[in-house]
């Protein structure tokens, strides 16, 4: 394949904060973020993707899981892809790889997912502010400056922001590109409202770009985050589930949107499982169809055709007119291709491994995230004590596994 094409993301907070705007981010979501979805909210106004969330020792070791977890196409930029590591050989061996294909990686500091903190992932790693900075360090330092490296972490504590303003600053002094910070401490839950207050001091503390994520719904609620933070960016997940066109200024999910994920999907064809196409078209449809057709939806069986049929039969897609680059000229994905060199040249040189086999736990039969099977009985526990979307349980072993 030829050279990718890049995008240099210093450069793309500069040019928004020349415009005295902020830079729009879809987050990090397991299972959600893959390049259907990338490629469908960059439609509406997105400025930057990220990949869901990667286990980069997975990544490292396993090429089932490299062909799994990552996908790309040329048109696929700006991309960063975020990796969930806990040792610095992990998480450099991880950025060298997917490096050709991606403008940058990002360290997982904020999932609060108890499985992620029992092996030392997400949110676990706040109590050791020096090993995400050894991590970042090492990274920043053996990658190229255009390339970028940043970090996204959650507040340390809601009633004081000093250990938080300390370690955003010891992880500036790594060299990175930017931070994101969740407005929440690990601890609170999403009707808990994000501490925005707290962000303007973080941000008021730093001279890198940081990124606001929390509670974001609507365009309004991203400019408000903008206003009152002062931020570089703002990060919307869950928003984006219900609406991908929230940074295009719409409220709600437009039919039109619902459309370019018909022919999105149709295009891809078997490059994405019918679990994400059908989770999709439930979240974007929740505002436009009766309690009634999305019980119905949500219960269709595994048929990709019956779930096209369904959306063609029960929204006006006739009217709708997508005249851009979505429908027939998709671009193809690439055929990524890694070398493990440098990682097993690390492993040897390091001696020991936690897994003695020289194996990893990855399944890629599991799911479609990037969590290991043995976590499966925790995320199905987590969907019984959630109450159903309209009476249905379709999350398939697990509530939402991502940081917000």
């Amino acid at each position: 394949m030829g050279e990718k094409r890049k995008t240099n993301i210093r450069d793309l907070f500069s040019s928004a904060a020349e415009r005295e705007t902020f830079v729009k981010i879809c987050a990090p979501m397991v299972r959600y973020s893959k390049l259907e979805f990338r490629s469908l909210v960059r439609s509406y106004g997105t400025d930057l993707t990220f990949t869901s969330m990667i286990m980069a020792d997975s990544f490292c070791q396993s090429e089932k899981a490299r062909l799994n977890e990552f996908t790309t196409n040329n048109d696929d930029t700006p991309l960063i892809a975020q990796f969930a590591a806990n040792n610095a050989v992990d998480f450099l061996s991880a950025s060298e790889m997917v490096s050709p294909y991606v403008d940058g990686v990002d360290l997982n500091c904020g999932c609060p997912q108890r499985w992620a903190m029992a092996e030392g992932y997400g949110s676990a790693l706040l109590k050791t502010p020096e090993r995400i900075a050894d991590m970042l360090g090492t990274v920043r330092r053996n990658m190229p400056g255009s390339f970028s490296v940043s970090v996204k972490v959650r507040l340390l504590s809601n009633a004081t922001q000093k250990h938080t303003i300390d370690m955003c600053r010891q992880l500036e002094a790594t060299g990175i590109t930017f931070l994101s910070v969740h407005g929440r401490t690990a601890d609170e839950k999403t009707n808990v409202p994000v501490h925005k207050e707290a962000l303007h001091e973080i941000k008021q503390s730093l001279g890198i770009p940081m990124v606001a994520n929390g509670d974001i719904f609507t365009l309004e609620d991203a400019e408000q985050m903008h206003a009152e933070t002062k931020c570089d960016g703002v990060m919307a997940a869950r928003g984006m589930l219900s609406n991908p066109a929230l940074f295009a200024g719409h409220r709600s999910t437009p039919v039109e949107c619902v459309q370019r994920w018909l022919q999105i999907c149709r295009q891809a064809d078997t490059d994405i499982t019918y679990q994400c196409m059908h989770h999709h078209f439930s979240f974007m449809t929740e505002s436009l169809l009766a309690k009634r057709l999305r019980c119905e939806l949500n219960n269709l069986s595994r048929d990709k055709e019956k779930v096209y049929d369904f959306i063609r039969t029960h929204l006006p897609l006739d009217s709708c007119v997508v005249d851009d680059v979505i429908g027939e000229n998709y671009p193809d994905k690439i055929g990524c291709s890694y070398s493990e060199h440098n990682f097993r040249q690390r492993l040897a040189q390091q001696g020991t491994r936690k897994d003695e086999n020289g194996g990893c736990a990855y399944d890629p039969e599991a799911s479609d995230g990037s969590f290991f099977q043995s976590k499966r009985s925790e995320l199905d526990q987590q969907a019984e004590e959630t109450e159903a979307i309209d009476g249905v349980d379709f999350m398939d072993g697990g509530g939402f596994l991502f940081d917000e």
